[in-house]
Order: structure tokens, then C-alpha cells, then sequence
């Protein structure tokens, strides 16, 4: 199976070799990526955490085999909290109500929601770039998992 348009010469990995057919937009689409994942107040295993979740919830094969499902202490109030509002996000954005914001004020400050969402909202936008661009998991040479291993458990 091959992704659904031809890689460019332009990019590291086969995701960024799709968006590298446009350069500039590869190279703002990167730099984006690098602020969000270290310049944030949240903490990296969180961020990881929802990522994981959502690669789950948007079907990205790449994504998913990269490091598995989540795995973290549900004690962990925050991770809980954010990788279900992630959750929540990838089925039905459209559902998210006053409530849930009201739930993460639990746990998160003003700043840290606002980065919570901007990061579900971006690595959302790359894992349905992925799933709709034929991104499998032969792709991602980075794969801790394989798909097989990470649906089944």
C-alpha cells in the first residue's frame, strides 16, 4: 500500500515529505510543532499522554505504532483529565461543552487549557492528515509497537 499522493523530495520522515510539496508550509508546520512541544507550561509525559490518545480516536496507523496506546498511573489527575477531554475531542469536538472546561479548571490553570487545546487541536490536525494521506505503519520507522500489537491488547 502506498500513500495516497507521491512523496516530495522535501521533508525527514514521510509525513513531512507529504506536507513538503509546499516548503514554506513544511517549514511553519515544523517550527509550529517544536513551540508547541517545548515551549508550553505542561508537562512533556502529559502532552505524550494525548498525543497517544489521539492517534487512537483520529486512526492515524503512523501515530498509533509510534509508541502504543497511553500508558500512565489513573491517579494522575491531570493526565486523566486531559487525555479524556482528547479523547472526547476526537469523537465528537462538537459535543464539548462549558462543563469540561469547568472540569479542567480542576486541575490546569487558564494558560495551561489554552495550550491543552491548541496541542490536541494541532496534533489532530497532523493524525487526520495522516489517516487521510495512507500514512500505514510500515511508514514509521520510529515504531515501538506494531498495529496488530497495539489493537489487540
Amino acid at each position: 500500500m502506498s500513500t495516497s499522493i507521491h512523496l516530495s523530495g522535501t521533508g525527514s520522515t514521510p509525513f513531512e515529505r507529504l506536507i513538503g510539496h509546499n516548503p514554506a508550509v513544511l517549514e511553519k508546520w515544523n517550527d509550529l510543532e517544536v513551540s508547541l512541544f517545548t515551549q508550553t507550561s505542561l508537562d512533556p509525559d502529559l502532552m505524550e499522554q494525548v498525543r497517544r490518545t489521539l492517534a487512537f480516536g483520529n486512526g492515524c496507523e503512523y501515530c498509533m505504532v509510534k509508541a502504543g496506546k497511553p500508558d500512565f498511573d489513573p491517579k494522575d489527575q491531570k493526565i486523566s483529565l486531559a487525555t479524556a477531554f482528547a479523547e472526547l475531542f476526537a469523537l465528537d469536538h462538537k459535543s464539548i461543552q462549558e462543563a469540561h472546561f469547568n472540569m479542567l479548571r480542576e486541575a490546569f490553570t487558564e494558560k495551561e487549557i489554552a495550550e491543552l487545546c491548541t496541542f490536541i487541536t494541532f496534533i489532530t490536525a497532523s493524525q487526520r492528515f495522516g489517516k487521510i494521506m495512507n500514512l500505514t505503519e510500515d511508514l514509521q520507522k520510529n515504531k515501538v509497537s506494531s498495529l496488530a500489537g497495539v489493537q489487540g491488547s
